[in-house]
């Protein structure tokens, strides 16, 4: 009787042993792992888009471009079109005699869904794992992932999966962001396209990348000014200027 007892003693510690490992493996790995994970968070997955401070366009002299299917106004009057460099119809490098340096990209409709599905994703796990808008269009997804923060996580919840899911985000966040958002995210838009502009001018970063989406395409800009002989820096009306003058121009 005593042994029988002794066994069924065993057994019962076995099971709650088993138990507990079923737990940490299935809850308290993940919570841990979502913790450690909103803990060591780099300061640019922290950051969310916001509205601009100052909306005024600027009104100087200046010229309009026209490239890869867009036309745009420029606030400046020394483009330098004999250093203008093209790769492969997809993307313009323009040159200006100040040393500021405009880079254009036309995007493809709806380029994140694909380089998701490129990486073996099917689009129920695009879903499953990023939410509807990531199959909406581009805008939504870069918005949905924009605004999620380690403040957002759901660091106590019950599926293992939503902890992983959250951790994906801010892990994409942080490789999808460029170093210049650390100063801010921006909301920006035009009558046609909307998107996001990354840095702050009022800090003078390197660079400051504005994206623009719209249902047929889109297009990503890049104000390189590290050669900028203009102690001041690009200002936020002038980048007004070229996002409000941005259009689609059908091809010739």
């Amino acid at each position: 009787m005593a042994k029988k007892t002794l066994v069924l003693r065993i057994l019962r510690t076995v099971v709650i042993t088993l138990a507990v490992v079923a737990l940490s493996v299935y809850w308290v790995f993940p919570v841990a792992f979502s913790l450690y994970t909103a803990r060591r968070a780099g300061p640019v997955v922290r950051v969310a888009p916001t509205d601009l401070r100052d909306p005024t366009v600027s009104q100087a002299p200046g010229r309009t471009l026209s490239y890869l299917g867009y036309r745009l106004e420029v606030p400046w009057s020394d483009y330098d079109e004999t250093r203008t460099k093209a790769y492969k119809h997809k993307a313009v490098e323009l040159r200006f005699r100040s040393g500021l340096v405009l880079a254009v990209t036309a995007i493809p409709s709806r380029e994140w869904a694909a380089g998701l599905a490129d990486i073996k994703m099917s689009p129920q796990t695009i879903e499953s794992a990023f939410g509807h808008e990531a199959m909406r269009s581009d805008y939504d997804f870069l918005k949905h992932l924009y605004e999620f923060t380690p403040e957002k996580m759901n660091l106590w919840a019950l599926s293992p999966g939503k902890h992983y899911r959250d951790a994906a985000l801010l892990l994409l966040k942080a490789v999808a962001l460029s170093h210049s958002a650390e100063s801010g995210v921006f909301n920006v838009q035009n009558q046609a396209l909307r998107g996001f502009q990354q840095g702050d001018p009022k800090v003078r970063p390197d660079r400051i990348l504005i994206s623009l989406y719209s249902d047929e395409g889109g297009v990503e800009l890049i104000l390189a000014q590290r050669d900028y002989r203009n102690s001041a820096g690009v200002t936020q009306p002038e980048i007004n200027r070229i996002v409000q003058t941005l259009r689609r121009v059908p091809p010739e």
